[in-house]
C-alpha cells in the first residue's frame, strides 16, 4: 500500500514562514547583543541620536525635513545606525590623531569601510542643549571597561555646520583612569553599564561637538563619537 502525504495547506505555509521569520530574528538580537560595544549616549553621539529619533520609523519622509543631517546619513548607510554601538578602531597604539586624519573625526577615520563617514559631513545636526558644566553619558553594553575616557570640546568660533572636525579645533576637558568592567549603574535598556564623566567647557556658547575617546579595557579597541551640543 502506498501512502501519499497531505498537502500542506495556507495555514500550515504561513505556520511555517511564521516561524523561519521569528527564528531569524532571534538570530539577529543574539548576534547584535554578542557584538554589543557602546557609543556616548548622551549627549548623543551623531549616530546614536539618528537611531534613537529613527530607527523605529527610518522610512518616514518627514525625515528629511525634520533632521535632514540624520536623514543623508541613512541614506548613505542605514548600517551605521543599526551598529550604532560599533564605531571604533582596533590597534591605534594611543597614537589617535595619526590614525585617524582632519576631517576624518566623526567617522573615526573612516573606519569599518566607509560605514560612518556620513557622521563627517558638517551642517545642522540635532544638537542637545548644555550648561558649561556638563556630563557625559556613555553606555558600555558589553562592560569592556575603559583604560580611560578622553571629552574634548570644540574652541570658542568653530563652527560645525560648515567645518570638518579637525584636531586643531579640539580641546581637552576631562580625562578619566581606569574603569573596570561593569562599573557604572546598570543600563535601564540596552544591556551593560552607563559611566558618567564629569567635564567643563568654560566661555562656550552656542554650537559646539563634544569628542570623546574611549580606549577600551578588553584589547586595543578605541570608539569615537561626535556630540552636537548647544551651550
Amino acid at each position: 500500500m502506498s501512502f501519499t502525504p497531505p498537502r500542506r495547506g495556507p495555514l500550515t505555509r504561513r505556520a511555517t514562514v511564521v516561524a523561519s521569520t521569528v527564528l531569524m530574528l532571534l538570530s539577529t538580537v543574539l548576534v547584535g547583543n554578542a557584538a554589543a560595544h557602546g557609543s556616548a549616549i548622551d549627549p548623543a553621539s551623531r549616530h546614536y541620536g539618528c537611531w534613537e529619533r529613527w530607527g523605529s520609523n527610518f522610512q518616514d519622509p518627514a525625515m528629511q525635513t525634520e533632521d535632514p543631517m540624520c536623514w543623508q546619513a541613512w541614506q548613505a548607510n542605514s548600517n551605521a545606525m543599526w551598529n550604532w554601538n560599533g564605531l571604533y578602531r582596533t590597534y591605534v597604539n594611543g597614537d589617535h590623531q595619526g590614525a585617524i586624519p582632519d576631517g576624518q573625526l566623526c567617522s573615526a577615520g573612516q573606519t569599518q569601510d566607509g560605514r560612518y563617514s556620513a557622521m563627517d559631513v558638517p551642517g545642522e545636526w540635532h544638537a542637545t542643549e548644555l550648561d558649561n558644566d556638563f556630563t557625559v553619558t556613555v553606555q558600555d553594553q558589553a562592560e569592556h571597561g575603559a583604560d580611560y575616557y578622553r571629552i574634548y570640546v570644540t574652541e570658542q568660533g568653530y563652527d560645525p555646520t560648515t567645518e570638518p572636525l579637525g584636531w586643531d579645533d579640539l580641546e581637552l576637558v576631562a580625562e578619566t583612569g581606569v574603569i573596570a568592567p561593569g562599573e557604572g549603574e546598570t543600563a535601564g535598556s540596552g544591556g551593560g553599564v552607563l559611566v558618567e564623566i564629569e567635564a567643563s567647557a568654560p566661555g562656550r556658547t552656542g554650537r559646539h561637538i563634544v569628542y570623546m575617546i574611549w580606549q577600551a579595557s578588553h584589547m586595543d579597541q578605541v570608539f569615537y563619537s561626535c556630540s552636537d551640543v548647544i551651550f
